[in-house]
């Protein structure tokens, strides 16, 4: 009974109370999902200042601004661009690049040096020397092909 009676009683000094844990908490714990439930919290402590309505309605609104924002942020968030759009996927940024073989590919099998790191590579057996283009990747191996000749 002592929850109903923390509902009922929470106006809108506790829904900022409530706004301000959540955006703490998103601070601490960043995830973008406290956020939101923040936000709408905040919502419900202003409306609570300019109009007298029940805790029926209170969560009611909380509830509704929380499920409206969370997916809005989620299809905002999907629309930004971003400069950065291998950041979390960095062999991705390899396809297409050129690289020498500093060993031969044998049986499928073999490695390239990317800056100062040595990465399993999956292609055509190539002797060492040969230049290979990256056509794919593979989870943490890079699939390679033969590098094009230039004419001329």
């Amino acid at each position: 009974m002592s929850i109903l009676s923390g509902f009922v009683s929470l106006g809108p000094w506790g829904w900022l109370t409530a706004a301000a844990v959540l955006l703490i908490a998103e601070i601490v714990v960043p995830g973008i999902f406290l956020l939101w439930l923040g936000i709408a919290a905040l919502l419900v402590g202003l409306i609570s200042f300019l109009v007298d309505w029940g805790w029926q309605l209170q969560l009611i609104a909380f509830a509704v601004f929380s499920v409206v924002a969370i997916p809005l942020w989620r299809r905002l968030a999907r629309e930004t661009p971003t400069d950065r759009p291998f950041l979390n996927r960095r062999l991705e940024a390899l396809v297409g690049r050129v690289f020498t073989l500093e060993k031969p590919i044998v049986d499928g099998a073999g490695t390239i040096t990317v800056d100062d790191t040595v990465w399993r590579v999956t292609g055509p057996d190539a002797p060492a020397g040969s230049r290979v283009t990256v056509a794919a990747v593979d989870g943490v191996t890079i699939r390679v092909e033969r590098a094009e000749r230039p004419e001329g």
